[in-house]
Parts: C-alpha cells; structure tokens; sequence
C-alpha cells in the first residue's frame, strides 16, 4: 500500500473531465526527456484504452532512445507539423499538461497554443511553483517524477487494474530517467513500492535500462570522453566541477540530441565533488545542467543565476547569454562558495 497523496476533489474532478472528453490532446515540455515522454505515452495508452481519442503533441524531436517507446512514434511533433497540432488541439475537448509548470516550458509554439485555448485544461506535474494555467492542478513537487505521480493519479481514478504491461513500461522509464536510475531524488520507500508493482505488471528494469541507460553511438561515447578529459574542471577544495561544450566541439562528434545525457552526474564519481554543472551552447542561450548530491541545494543556484530551477539534486536552465558569460558565473559562485549544504 502506498500513501494517498491525491486530492480527492481533484480527482473526482479529473475523472469528470476524462469522462466527458471524446478527443483529449497531451502535451509535455520542450526537450522531452523520459519522465516527460514516459508520462505522455502512459496517459496516452491509458486514454485509448479508455475508448478515447487521444494525441500526443510534442514541442521537438525526441532522443532516438526515447523514440523506442511504445507509442512514442505517433506522437506529433509540434516543430515539424505547426499546422496538424494547430488543427489537433483546435478540435480537441480537453488539454492534458504533463511534466512542466509554466506555459513556457512547452516552447513558444505550444506556450501560445496552450495560453490562448478556452479548452478546459489539466495539469500534472511535479516541479515547484506552478502557473496557475489550468482548471485543474495536481502538483506535487515532492515527487520525484511525474510519472511516479500519474501513478498515483491513475490509482486515485480508480483505474490502477487500466495499468497494463505498455503502460508499466512508460511509468518506470519516467522513474528511471527523473532518478538517474535510481541515483538520486530517490529516498522515497514508497516510490520502490511503485517500482515493484509496475514489474509485476510487466514493466522489464533490465531491457530500459539498457534502452535508455546504455545504448550509445561511437560519436556519443567519443564527446562524452572528450568533454571529460579535455573540458572538466574539478574544484577540489570547494567540492564542485564544471564541464562546458561549444557549438564547434559539439559539431566536431556530430552531436544529435541526447548525446550529453548525464553527462552532468560523471564528475559526481569523485569524491570530493558534491555538486556538478555542465553548460552546452546552443544557437542564442546556454543550456545548463546540474546535479548534485546530498543536501547541496542546486535548484536554487539554477534558479538565482541560470533562469531556471528544478530539485533539490537535479536542476537545469536556459541562460540568455554566452557560454563564457555562464562559465565565468559559474566559476565565481564556485570560488564564493556560494551553495550552502
């Protein structure tokens, strides 16, 4: 048994709006990672299941590993198809939100989409500080991925016997991929009570392990060497590391999406470093990743100084300015020791 988080009200409210949508649109954040892909495909699944027409709408393309899901390739994809998700969610009874708390985070497309539909709207979601965009809110940021919380949703719908062996699938590689596997955000007893129940159902650990954990190209596991051998910066005294990468170093190892996936955890493997930030350029902003471990507050460095935010362990942003602008940033909070344990 595990706790019941889940408003009633909030749910019985969920489950009306579920009841009285025939054609139901799911949409995630820019970059899908698993949990936010995982958390679609699973309440796409459970939908159909349901006798519903349902679609999911992505911002952009999946990392290849991720495409592997079931049911990831009818997702849409909003950058490539504007016009058909334009047409979907026009036609649409009911807006489901999954895996982000702003409008934003759906990138500028779907951000307006979302903002200027009267659709009624639903939103699940595990990160701090949601917008107040939707008619119905279930947030819980204790949580450590939002699959884990549409499992709790599915169960408080009374629909936990809905969850079959595809749907199992996409809940844990959410869990997996929100936790490092595990790694960290990962003190919940009752999120391995999740864990076991979803192998019972037939979810395989080992196969999206090796699907989402160790499956790389030669081009991948050449950047990954270079950026840790050449582009690693290890702050000893201060217990913090640095990895950033250039559009040029990126293009040099032909990088594809999803090709610096934890590469942000690697300096975690030392000792001595409790708190890691890896930044990639991108075309007009800097990606920022960070991991950290313990009680080193990340999210709230990514939140002051980076335009972002996220777990205490795991955060990331997008800063609107050079790399070297970030890195020095980066450097002089390091140097500050400004991160507080």
């Amino acid at each position: 048994m595990i706790t019941k988080i889940i408003d009633s009200t909030k749910a019985a409210a969920l489950g009306r709006m579920i009841d009285q949508a025939s054609n139901i649109v799911i949409v995630c954040h820019t970059m899908p990672d698993g949990d936010a892909i995982g958390s679609s495909l699973a309440m796409w699944h459970l939908l159909r299941d349901l006798g519903k027409t349902a679609t999911v709408i992505i911002p952009d393309m999946l990392q290849p590993q991720l495409r592997k899901l079931p049911g990831a390739k009818e997702a849409i994809d909003a950058a490539k198809y504007s016009d058909f998700a334009a047409t979907l969610i026009s036609e649409a009874s009911l807006l489901i939100c999954l895996d982000f708390n702003k409008p934003y985070r759906a990138g500028n497309y779907l951000a307006s989409a979302i903002t200027a539909s009267t659709l009624p709207k639903v939103l699940i979601d595990h990160h701090l500080e949601p917008d107040g965009f939707c008619d119905v809110t279930i947030s819980h940021p204790e949580q450590s991925s939002t699959c884990l919380l549409l499992y709790r949703v599915i169960c408080a719908l009374g629909l936990h016997d809905s969850i079959n062996k595809t749907i199992a699938t996409c809940l844990l590689a959410g869990m997996m991929t929100d936790t490092g596997n595990f790694a960290y955000n990962c003190d919940d007893p009752e999120a391995y009570i999740v864990v076991s129940d979803l192998v019972k159902l037939g979810a395989s650990k080992a196969e999206l392990y090796t699907l989402l954990f160790d499956t790389w190209s030669a081009n991948r596991l050449k950047l990954n060497g270079y950026a840790l051998y050449r582009k690693m910066e290890v702050f000893a005294e201060e217990n913090a590391a640095l990895i950033t990468l250039t559009r040029d170093e990126l293009n040099r190892f032909r990088y594809t999406k999803g090709d610096t996936e934890a590469l942000v955890n690697r300096p975690l493997a030392i000792p001595e470093v409790k708190y890691s930030c890896f930044l990639r350029e991108e075309d007009g902003y800097v990606k920022v990743s960070m991991r950290s471990v313990g009680s080193y507050d990340v999210s709230a460095l990514c939140h002051d100084y980076f335009g972002g935010g996220g777990h205490l362990n795991a955060a990331g942003g997008e800063f609107k300015g050079t790399l070297t602008e970030a890195a020095d940033i980066f450097r002089n909070l390091v140097k500050n020791k400004t991160i507080k344990k």
